[in-house]
């Protein structure tokens, strides 16, 4: 097989001081970080469709990248073969250790499900040679249930039976491959579970069908050897008005309302979170303390746009809050997935590579960061001291359910008014972020 990406080179750490844009900056996969290395920290993962498919088409214009990778007409098995042989060639170069799929990323869909899944055994059997004397191995993979017109009302909220059985067709198909190619996560991502008008929604049946075809999966894979976590993707919006994974506290609480919480965990996706009016790192903390932090789609959006426009991480400050928080709960059972793409006019094969440099740069510096906040230890002082009046007295016999609402009222009689709460001191704090960050 003849190299595909012939003028790029292994991608080597030459430091914060190269000018070399094909080198990394801060990304030293060796160096130790808090007692692990880099790499361990952060299980860097390629999006197979995203990298491989997206040529830089949008609503107003056509691609503009060639990703064909040298097989003539795209859409073809030849042309999924020669995806194949160029994801790998560009993991290698980059020393990136996984992949994440679609069922339709891998092979152009037949009209025929049974054709789609021949193709299917065909390609990740190809994969499986790939991987062979390799590190190479799949994160996790999924179904693209919402590009097709029939998944127009969703997929486990669709109307139509159906659909429905299509869509579990689909789910199995994609959990076996899964299995097969050693993935440690399988992912929901409801792109169209949701509404776009209440006049002629059921939305709680809907949701009890969602949960029904998330329960038929979970006893399948497990049937089938699955021994990973499921996920869900929080999103609220686009492509569906409402969609009933709006963020992390929503998907949480379904999963538990509906008893799939022992199987699934989140993975967030940092535009998802922006979109739903929270900050990146404001979903990764909901879903940490409640036990349910799993994997990262690793990307970032722009704020002037109401969209997911799936952007390379840049920012520092996002990443080191990022990382901040996936340190506090020990680490992740997935990995940071980049779930991004190089913007239209970045459309040459160079291109390709300076996306993923930028990206893993700037989770190393965030990682950097981050050990560094927490190794300072004001932060977290701060935060411990300002909860100090819980530790004794009154406090203690609050935590300790030693006191109920007669024994407090007593003892706000007694006290009187109570003095203000201590400052916040958000401005010290942020100062001493900046210190940390640029000192």
């Amino acid at each position: 097989m003849s190299e595909i990406f012939k003028n790029i080179p292994e991608i080597k750490y030459e430091g914060p001081q190269s000018k070399n844009p094909l080198a990394f900056k801060y990304y030293d996969p060796d160096k130790i970080v808090l007692g692990k290395k880099m790499s361990e920290h952060l299980p860097f993962a390629m999006a197979w469709w995203h990298n491989l498919g997206a040529a830089g088409t949008d609503m107003f214009g056509r691609d503009t990248a060639d990703k064909s990778f040298g097989a003539g007409e795209k859409g073809t098995m030849e042309h999924a073969r020669a995806k194949v042989d160029a994801g790998f060639e560009f993991m290698k170069k980059l020393g990136i250790k996984l992949f994440c799929f679609h069922d339709v990323d891998l092979v152009p869909e037949a009209d025929d499900i049974k054709e789609t899944n021949r193709r299917l055994d065909e390609i990740t059997d190809y994969i499986l040679e790939k991987m062979e004397g390799t590190d190479i191995k799949c994160l996790w993979g999924t179904a693209n249930m919402f590009s097709n017109p029939r998944f127009m009302n969703g997929a486990g909220s669709t109307n139509s039976a159906d659909v429905y059985c299509f869509a579990a067709a689909q789910i199995k198909k994609a959990l076996e491959l899964t299995v097969k190619l050693g993935g440690r996560g399988y992912v929901f991502w409801g792109g169209r579970e949701g509404y776009e008008t209440l006049l002629n929604t059921d939305v709680k049946f809907e949701q009890e069908n969602i949960a029904r075809l998330m329960h038929m999966a979970v006893d399948y894979g497990r049937k089938i050897g699955f021994t990973g976590d499921f996920y869900i993707e929080p999103k609220p919006k686009e492509p569906m008005k409402h969609q009933y994974d709006f963020d992390a506290a929503t998907a949480i609480g379904f999963v538990r309302q509906y008893g799939l919480d022992k199987d699934f965990k989140m993975n967030i996706e940092a535009n998802h979170a922006t979109l739903a009016g929270h900050t990146f790192r404001h979903d990764l903390r909901i879903s940490a303390i409640n036990g349910m932090l799993g994997s990262i789609d690793a990307n970032q959006g722009d704020y002037l746009l109401g969209w997911d426009t799936d952007e390379f991480p840049f920012d520092a400050y996002e990443a080191t809050w990022c990382m901040y928080e996936v340190l506090k709960a020990g680490g992740l059972t997935g990995g940071f997935n980049f779930d991004a793409k190089s913007r239209r006019p970045s459309y040459t094969m160079e291109d390709m590579f300076e996306s993923y440099i930028l990206g893993m740069d700037t989770f190393a510096l965030g990682l950097l960061k981050a050990a560094a906040i927490i190794e300072d230890g004001r932060l977290d002082q701060f935060v411990a001291d300002r909860y100090a009046s819980f530790g004794t007295g009154i406090g203690k016999k609050i935590i300790d359910g030693e006191a109920d609402l007669c024994t407090l009222a007593a003892y706000a009689e007694e006290m009187g008014a109570p003095e203000l709460p201590g400052s916040g001191k958000q401005e010290r704090l942020e100062g001493i972020v900046n210190q940390i960050m640029f000192g």
